[in-house]
Formats: structure tokens, C-alpha cells, sequence
């Protein structure tokens, strides 16, 4: 196991991701902010909190449960069934700017799913993926509007994103 950000690097990625977010997004846009469950619906609350502040406005934020647009929904994998969990996004999301947030972008395709569900929601103006750590090794045509980190791992590593609020600590580490 090695630690490739701690708390203070996430916590200076999340700034970061702030400022550029924030810089695209010209005076009085309509837009919202979307976590994919799990550690994206943190790192969304995280942004939205830091998002608020920079821009001295409130804007929505939801949180978006991904299983049942999942590809290997059907795969036998021994893990038993999967846990389906509540969308909950309490905001119309015609014609804003979604800025949908993950934890890691591996192959695309949990992105995908986030935007096939938020199409079966509405039509957003324009849906922008943030993402704290970019693998690489995409399988699909996705890549990251905004990124905290890029990283270059083997397809054989794991990234797992360790975040206070479900793991009691911040930290970004590779197995």
C-alpha cells in the first residue's frame, strides 16, 4: 500500500478543483452539483460548500445512484446482489450546467452510467465531469473536465479513495 495524497494534498486538489470550476462557469450560470455515490457524493458536498463560498451563491446539489445503469449489473462476480440506493436529486436539472463529481476515473464507465441516469432525469444545458484522481487506461471516450490528480497505475493496482466522513480519515492510496 502506498499514500499518494493526504489530507492536505485532497484538501488542496478540492481548492483547486474549485477555482477551475469556478472560472468556467461565467456570472449567473445555472448549474448544480451532482455526486456519483459513494465518495463522489462526499466530494460533491465538499465542492458544492467550497463552491458556495467562492462564488457568494447557494446552487443545488444531489447526490446520484449509478447501480442499475451499470454494464456488469449481470456479471457473475460472487458478490452477492447489488446495493441499490436512493438518487437523490430534489432539483430540476433542465438546462442547467451539471458538474458531475467522481472519486476516480478508470475506465469511463461509471461515467457513463451517471450520464445515462441523468439523462432518464431531464436535459441538463451541459453535464462536465470532475473527478478527484485520473488512472488512466480508459476503455470508453470519456475523459475529466476538471481533474485534482493524475496518476499513472498499472491495470493490476487498485486507487481507493479514503475520505473522513466514511473512513474517518482523507487520503488517496494504490494497492
Amino acid at each position: 500500500m502506498k499514500v499518494i495524497m493526504d489530507a492536505q494534498a485532497i484538501s488542496r486538489s478540492l481548492d483547486d478543483l474549485t477555482e477551475r470550476i469556478a472560472a468556467t462557469l461565467p456570472d449567473g450560470t445555472d448549474f448544480a452539483v451532482i455526486g456519483i455515490r459513494s465518495r463522489g457524493e462526499v466530494l460533491a458536498q465538499r465542492l458544492a460548500g467550497t463552491l458556495a463560498q467562492r462564488l457568494g451563491r447557494t446552487f443545488p446539489c444531489g447526490t446520484l445512484d449509478i447501480t442499475l445503469y451499470r454494464d456488469d449489473l449481470n456479471e457473475p462476480k460472487g458478490k452477492g446482489q447489488p446495493q441499490v440506493r436512493t438518487t437523490e436529486i430534489v432539483f430540476d436539472i433542465n438546462d442547467k450546467i451539471i458538474i458531475l463529481i467522481d472519486d476516480v476515473l478508470y475506465t469511463g464507465r461509471s461515467a457513463r452510467a451517471a450520464m445515462d441516469a441523468l439523462i432518464d432525469l431531464g436535459r441538463p444545458k451541459a453535464i462536465r465531469l470532475a473527478v478527484l484522481i485520473d488512472r488512466g487506461h480508459h476503455e470508453l471516450p470519456i475523459q475529466a473536465d476538471f481533474q485534482g490528480r493524475s496518476i499513472d497505475v498499472g491495470p493490476e493496482e487498485t486507487v481507493r479513495v479514503r475520505l473522513t466522513e466514511m473512513d474517518g480519515t482523507d487520503q488517496v492510496i494504490v494497492e
